[in-house]
């Protein structure tokens, strides 16, 4: 179970309102890291996402992890998140055109199908609305991705 992630964006504020308009959260201020902010999904695995400025990096400290920042950062990075919201693609992609985000209704090979919305158009949220995430639930239960991988490995072998 992943309980919580960190995104570093252009504006965290505005940014951790729209995902919790998607995600039907709440938003509060994340001190440890000044001008960073939390989205609160308030389910009962205690899901939330962290929002820093673009270019905060975490370090290893003497103590605990702590923040700086890099001028220089990246505007692209691998890290992404595939995440369940209670709301339509359709809702996705009129708060993605609301802010001016790439927002793509994408198939992963057949398997299932999510959102890309593309965060300040750099950095990937993959959405699963609600029948999304019943397609992406299915296909990771333990039974289908051995069959999975077992194809795979037997297309591989031929």
């Amino acid at each position: 179970m992943i309980h919580h992630i960190s995104i570093a964006v252009r504006d965290p504020q505005h940014v951790a309102e729209v995902l919790a308009e998607l995600w039907q959260g709440q938003v509060a201020p994340f001190p440890p890291n000044p001008g960073s902010y939390v989205v609160l999904s308030l389910d009962h695995h205690g899901t939330m996402i962290e929002v820093y400025p673009f270019g905060t990096e975490m370090l290893p400290g003497e103590d605990q992890a702590s923040f700086v920042t890099t001028p220089a950062a990246s505007p692209y990075s691998a890290t992404h998140a595939a995440v369940s919201v209670p709301v339509s693609r359709e809702d996705i992609e009129r708060v993605a055109a609301r802010e001016g985000w790439r927002a793509l209704a994408c198939n992963r090979d057949g398997l299932f199908n999510l959102v890309e919305l593309w965060i300040e158009n750099h950095l990937l949220m993959e959405l699963l609305p609600p029948d999304c995430a019943e397609e992406y639930l299915r296909f990771m239960q333990p039974e289908s991705l051995a069959a999975f991988f077992n194809r795979d490995r037997e297309l591989a072998s031929a």
